[in-house]
């Protein structure tokens, strides 16, 4: 049996989860007022990068000692300025207390993405100056709390959460370089928002927690990670600020009427927050 909460609201509060609760947190945070994902959601860069600060605070109070945050996240161009994200994340969560201990690239296959506009300007023009590249990578940037006691998980939780060795290999989870197919544009059940592919999640549960353990996406979106937890026998807690997606994760996670193949006894605990469109971290970024 699984348990699982969803929790309506902003994340940078994390009031319903209780100190150390939690065994690894592994999110995508929005991108910066991406036009596909939650366009003019921020006011400016500063307040974005205060939502990240908010987040990290939480997640270390949440996230029990030696445990794992994953961040997959990735520099943002709008309106032609591109904002170093991936750099400003990691001083947040350092400064948040976390230690930095790696960092995966995650590659896209090369036909996803043809020649767009911006990369089609040297086309146009073929003088310098004019080299626009085009992205086919985003980077999942992985931080600690302190140090993990691996004497402390039970002989029987070690054996039932052990890797795949074979899959390990074989699919070549050793590098820092990981290939995956992203999440094809409007699918069912992720239409306007920029969800990463199953593959994501299910490697990072399998390599960073172990069976019957709670795992915190506190940008849950469409559920993805709610889902391979229960999928891989954990329990889950996603917190999300679009009330719409209620159904979607439902649907996503099998809670829906239509949907029985998963364990009946799983429970999925659903709380709709009053303050769900606020914002009012106290942290301020500088």
């Amino acid at each position: 049996m699984s348990y699982h909460k969803l929790i309506i609201g902003n994340s940078m509060s994390m009031q319903e989860i209780e100190d150390e609760s939690v065994h690894l947190m592994l999110t995508s945070p929005p991108y910066f007022n991406a036009p596909f994902d939650y366009k003019d959601l921020y006011h400016n860069y500063d307040q974005y990068l205060n939502v990240l600060q908010c987040v990290a605070k939480e997640a270390y109070r949440v996230l029990e000692n030696g445990r794992i945050v994953v961040l997959n996240i990735d520099d943002m161009l709008i309106n032609g300025d591109k904002f170093p994200i991936v750099a400003d994340a990691t001083k947040i969560f350092v400064d948040a207390g976390f230690r930095y201990r790696d960092r995966i690239i995650w590659k896209k296959p090369d036909g996803y993405l043809r020649i767009s506009r911006r990369s089609g300007v040297i086309l146009q023009n073929p003088y310098p100056m004019y080299f626009y590249p085009d992205n086919l990578l985003e980077s999942i940037i992985i931080f600690q709390k302190g140090r993990f006691d691996y004497k402390s998980i039970p002989k029987e939780v070690r054996e039932a959460s052990k890797i795949d060795i074979k899959e390990f290999s074989d699919n070549k989870w050793y590098m820092t370089i990981w290939e995956m197919t992203n999440v094809l544009p409007n699918s069912e059940l992720e239409k306007d928002i920029a969800a990463f592919p199953e593959e994501l999640p299910y490697r990072i549960i399998k390599l960073f927690s172990y069976v019957g353990e709670t795992i915190l996406d506190p940008f849950v979106g469409s559920g993805t990670t709610m889902k391979v937890a229960r999928n891989l026998n954990r329990n889950s807690i996603g917190i999300e600020v679009k009330e719409s997606l209620i159904p979607i994760i439902k649907k996503k996670m099998g809670f829906d009427e239509q949907m029985s193949f998963l364990d009946k006894d799983d429970k999925l605990e659903i709380i709709i927050r009053d303050d769900k469109n606020e914002y009012n971290c106290q942290n301020q970024w500088n």
